[in-house]
């Protein structure tokens, strides 16, 4: 069954995610607790789990105040044990976890951090993918190298296109400005940069996207086609993606 995702907007441009199923309620990457407090206040819900993606601060800085106040079960990646302390369960690559009816598989996404993991479900339709994968874009390369980030991309690339994408950040509307200034020739990105800036203009959000929709429009997921290494003058897609990630950062 299809999962019903609340977006929780934090801090300047976070997203926490909130979605309940059966007798769980489940809280994703709570960067602020305060926003999740009150967005949990206003439905009547009572937290029992917490999945971080990663161990950045406005991803897990809400998990201590869930813990003391509603005694929820936090979850999260293995490889960040050091990072995110306290946790109940640290789960790793296709460890499976399940959340009321509803079943997760993990999966290790690195490059954006070395621990970073996604939490996919196939029935309930939605993938959250912290900050690997954003709408149109992709998260900055502190921890890992092109290779790993490649892989994880790939990974996530090849998920059903129907799944919904929940990433940590609303920042489509800026990665449409780039993802242009790569693929200017595609049509369904033009038409999705136009429907983008509606939407912003209208103080909505533009998550979540989904898997078909950025395989037709990401231009990290094209560093595999001749064209966009002919952009960018490599010839393989780990240097292509490279490029294409150093390219952002300096835009």
């Amino acid at each position: 069954m299809t999962i019903d995702v609340q977006l929780v907007p934090a801090l300047q441009d976070n997203y926490i995610y909130l979605f309940r199923d059966g007798d769980a309620v489940v809280v994703v990457d709570p960067g602020d607790a305060d926003a999740i407090e009150k967005a949990l206040q206003q439905r009547g819900w009572k937290p029992t789990h917490i999945l971080n993606t990663h161990h950045h601060a406005d991803h897990i800085d809400g998990n201590k105040a869930l813990k003391q106040k509603y005694g929820a079960t936090l979850i999260a990646p293995a490889g960040n044990r050091g990072e995110i302390q306290g946790a109940d369960k640290y789960v790793d690559d296709l460890d499976r976890i399940e959340l009321g009816t509803t079943s997760f598989q993990v999966i290790a996404v690195p490059g954006h951090t070395l621990g970073h993991v996604a939490y996919f479900s196939d029935a309930g339709q939605a993938v959250f993918a912290g900050d690997t994968l954003f709408a149109l874009g992709c998260g900055r390369m502190f921890e890992g190298t092109p290779k790993q980030f490649w892989d994880s991309l790939s990974r996530l690339r090849a998920l059903p296109p129907a799944t919904r994408l929940y990433c940590g950040h609303e920042y489509t509307q800026s990665n449409a400005k780039f993802a242009l200034h790569v693929d200017s020739d595609n049509a369904a990105l033009k038409k999705r940069a136009a429907e983008i800036d509606a939407l912003r203009a209208a103080g909505k959000p533009t998550i979540p996207s989904t898997i078909g929709l950025e395989r037709e429009t990401n231009p990290y997921f094209q560093a595999d086609t001749p064209a966009m290494q002919q952009r960018t003058g490599t010839t393989d897609a780990v240097a292509c993606f490279a490029s294409l990630r150093k390219q952002k950062d300096n835009f």
